[in-house]
């Protein structure tokens, strides 16, 4: 059995009963394999004596010690025990706050192995941090390289460790290897069944290391032969059935060139032309965009549209939300309507006769260029020649929605747009099998938006800072964590503050609210009335992280900043600084932050180039938890660290792309247990 087929539930480890098991479910511990994966967040070395002398200075000691005598510290039932010790170096004592019962354990005389925390006070060395056991010639737990796990309610270091201990005993120590004998004996591994031996039980401090990075590479090895498989049948597909690998015409993209009021940037000009290169490809095109908040990716995918519709094929532009399809639909239609092109604007919130008039223009391809939410894939709407699918905000969809999609049509060339920039560790892990274009110039004339951090009280000096850049003809968002007021909770929510800021603090101004349980076409009203300048202040949730392009806004509140993840804070800035004039964002902040929050805050504070951010994104919350990833199905990586393990993910995708490309028929029989831990691992990412 391979290690990502048991799946047996936790309870089935010799010892786990219904409490332990519950508990295990609290760390996300559900089957067999989630517990062999648990791997230790570090370890202590009880092989290494250290005298109580030596703690003195290193605040540990590990040594072999006699109970001297016992004392007590205070008087009738809140009485503390207080054992004396000593060894060959030293004396001490331990202070047995609510462990008064080890007295009849630690009897004077006796000798013990003792580990623990040590510090010198009231004149003496003392520790309430410790463990011991009696002497013996086969000790439990000292003599050994020990782990130390994360723990939740309900879990001891020893009840874990006895469940790690037993699940290897009855089931890693069988484990068979996913890993080709080839592979191993090329990168130097151990087996599975070794692996985790190590990394659970190490003999040697270097051998928890060494049996992690076989997992690791293992794990992502697995990860990256899918990107490789991916990469391969898209470049053996049968274009000659298809419509990729035609030659388009050059004539509609210089002229949409041409009747820009404005030049490209250089960065936009070598994506146009690294696209437009991929759609002439022989093999359908899989390119990522990326692209800093307000760099042009629209503009871009935009005119590399025009060349396919020219050859007469239809093209899908799909965003995440109504308002920015709805927008996007709007800018398509300004642009690209006067060359020709016929543009559609399908949601959700369509009207019934309106919805069916559309889908028969796109069925017989009158339309040919079709913006629209996630409604473009559900199985109503049928496609006359679909050649090219722009999806923008891609971490928005989920994989299967993708797929839908790109099921439509005939092997049609798909652009993955993100105005939140991935690390190059991610890209290559997430994105590996696609080619990346990146827009780093912003636009000329652009300024950078000035940001600020106002702690919790200092609210008022932000209102006055709005209140003349309203005055001054200026629009402003106020962003909230929750839509409502809680009983649980003291954050400040969205309908509260929109009350008290039109009552209290700009009663002279229009103040719009928008959440996600407004109805659509509310939303899309209120929303209208703010990008028209109607309203000068809109309340709001993150929902307008994603928003639509009001070059007039030039103040983002955000309060409770502390609450937003680094991604959404950027996106949020970069709602305002989208015209000439300067714009600001206030992140006001409450008091006793974690130490993640302050990392978060200088962060937003030190720059505002989105690369950046996106680095120190994966470095403070790991890739799972950035961009959308874990929500969306992208990646579950239980041991690798991408933050860490660069070097092992640049060996596993260099091994896993050298052996397909070998030995197409390397996921057959002979690999079934590599094929079968692909597949389930695909199947998993779908299931999220």
């Amino acid at each position: 059995m391979y290690l990502h087929e048991l799946r047996l539930p936790v309870s089935k480890v010799r010892g786990v009963g219904p409490a332990t098991e519950r508990a295990f479910a609290q760390l996300g511990i559900i089957h067999v394999r989630d517990l062999l994966y648990h791997l230790p967040r570090e370890y202590e070395d009880r092989k290494e004596t250290r005298p109580l002398a030596t703690a003195m200075q290193s605040g540990y000691a590990n040594t072999v010690a006699q109970v001297v005598a016992h004392d007590y510290i205070g008087f009738g039932p809140k009485r503390t025990l207080k054992v004396y010790i000593k060894d060959s170096s030293a004396t001490a004592s331990l202070v047995c706050f609510g462990r008064n019962f080890l007295a009849d354990k630690l009897q004077p005389g006796a000798r013990i192995f003792l580990a623990g925390t040590f510090s010198y006070r009231y004149k003496e060395l003392q520790s309430s941090s410790f463990e011991f056991e009696p002497y013996s010639s086969q000790p439990r737990i000292f003599g050994t390289i020990l782990p130390i796990y994360g723990l939740t309610e309900g879990l001891s270091q020893h009840s874990v460790r006895q469940a790690v201990r037993n699940a290897l005993a009855t089931y890693g120590a069988k484990v068979q290897t996913l890993l080709p004998t080839v592979l191993r004996k090329r990168h130097q591994l151990s087996t599975t069944a070794e692996a985790l031996a190590c990394v659970h039980r190490p003999q040697r401090p270097e051998e928890a290391e060494t049996g992690r990075r076989t997992l690791a590479f293992e794990e992502l090895f697995v990860l990256q032969l899918g990107i490789a498989r991916r990469a391969l049948e898209r470049k053996n597909k049968n274009v000659t059935g298809g419509s990729s690998g035609t030659t388009l015409p050059l004539s509609p993209l210089i002229r949409g060139r041409e009747s820009l009021p404005f030049a490209l940037t250089s960065d936009q000009e070598t994506a146009v032309t690294e696209i437009v290169d991929d759609l002439q490809d022989g093999a359908p095109m899989a390119r990522l965009l990326q692209g800093d908040v307000g760099s042009g990716k629209t503009l871009v995918a935009f005119l590399s549209a025009l060349p396919v519709i020219q050859a007469g094929y239809q093209v899908v532009f799909m965003a995440p939300t109504e308002l920015l399809a709805r927008q996007h639909a709007t800018n398509a239609d300004r642009f690209l309507g006067p060359l020709g092109v016929n543009v559609g604007f399908l949601s959700g919130s369509l009207g019934q006769a309106a919805r069916g008039t559309l889908l028969q223009a796109i069925a017989v391809g009158t339309v040919n260029f079709i913006v629209g939410t996630h409604a473009v894939f559900t199985p109503e709407v049928a496609f006359a020649r679909l050649r090219y699918v722009i999806v923008d905000e891609q971490h928005r969809f989920g994989v299967l929605q993708r797929s839908a999609l790109l099921a439509k049509g005939e092997d049609p060339d798909l652009l993955l747009m993100t105005a939140t920039p991935i690390p190059r560790t991610l890209a290559l892990t997430v994105f590996g099998d696609m080619a990346t274009s990146t827009i780093r110039k912003m636009p000329p004339g652009r300024r950078p938006v000035e940001t600020h951090l106002a702690r919790e009280g200092n609210e008022q000096k932000v209102y006055d800072w709005v209140r003349r850049e309203l005055t001054a003809g200026r629009q402003a968002y106020f962003v909230y964590p929750l839509i409502e007021r809680s009983d649980k909770s003291e954050l400040k929510a969205a309908e509260h503050m929109y009350e008290f800021l039109s009552r209290e603090i700009f009663p002279d101004f229009s103040v719009g609210l928008i959440h996600s349980r407004v109805r659509e076409d509310e939303k899309e009203r209120r929303m209208h009335d703010f990008v028209s300048g109607k309203t000068a202040v809109l309340v709001a949730t993150s929902v307008v992280e994603v928003g639509v392009d009001v070059s007039n806004a030039t103040c983002m509140v955000v309060e409770h900043a502390q609450q937003f993840g680094l991604a959404a804070l950027h996106q949020l800035r970069g709602r305002v600084g989208r015209g000439s004039h300067q714009s600001y964002a206030f992140l006001i902040y409450s008091t006793g932050l974690t130490e993640e929050a302050k990392k978060r805050l200088k962060v937003m504070m030190d720059t505002t180039d989105g690369f950046q951010i996106a680095e120190q994104d994966l470095i403070i919350r790991g890739p799972g938890d950035i961009a959308g990833i874990r929500q969306s199905g992208y990646l579950r990586l239980h041991v690798a660290d991408l933050g860490r393990d660069m070097d092992i993910m640049n060996h596993a995708r260099k091994a896993a792309f050298e052996l397909l490309g070998e030995d197409p028929g390397l996921l057959n029989a002979e690999h079934a247990g590599l094929r079968d831990a692909l597949t389930g691992t695909e199947q998993e990412e779908n299931a999220l």
